[in-house]
């Protein structure tokens, strides 16, 4: 079965990862993909838990719960598709030394990156620009560092959203209720 989307992941890929390349770019995009990585979320979602939880209360605990859930959805989904990733497929793309072992579709740093921006925006509307462009610069830096293909960040971005909403609006209150 042809892939529907190899032209538009062929497109974007070879505009991200070849035509920006630059070296403020690959210093830029190197580093800050990280804040999405599951270390510095890890730190992150504790330091919420029992430190951030007195200055922004639930908003806390919702985005640590969703993103939780959002990294459950997003690891299944690697299992079920088992997508190779774009540098274990095509020889011609800027790569900066990132060895990856799972798979690549959904991107599971653009999934976390929407889930944590979607969860803040809608407690901090005000803020909520702010919260998605750096969600969006981590979606880019995943393409850019040839990592994942345009339509893994696309799946990441929709499931990060759509789980950052079901638990605002449905999931927190009920099970803190329940709780």
């Amino acid at each position: 079965m042809k892939n529907p989307f190899k032209a538009f992941d062929d497109y974007f890929l070879d505009r991200i990862n070849k035509k920006l390349k630059n070296k403020y770019f690959d210093f830029f995009f190197y580093n800050y993909t990280n804040i999405a990585g599951p270390g510095f979320l890890g730190v992150f979602s504790v330091f919420m838990l029992f430190v951030g939880k007195r200055w922004i209360g639930s908003a806390a605990t919702e985005m640590v719960l969703a993103l939780v859930i959002s990294t459950i959805v997003a690891q299944i989904l690697k299992r079920i598709i088992s997508r190779s990733r774009p540098y274990w497929v095509s020889k011609n793309l800027n790569t900066y030394g990132i060895d990856l072992r799972d798979y690549s579709f959904p991107s599971g740093h653009t999934t976390a990156a929407f889930t944590v921006a979607t969860t803040f925006s809608l407690y901090y509307p005000k803020m909520a620009a702010l919260f998605i462009v750096m969600a969006f610069l981590v979606a880019v830096s995943r393409t850019y560092l040839a990592v994942h293909y345009p339509t893994d960040v696309l799946a990441g971005v929709i499931i990060g959203i759509i789980v950052g909403f079901v638990v605002h609006m449905y999931v927190y209150d009920n099970l803190a209720n329940w709780l």
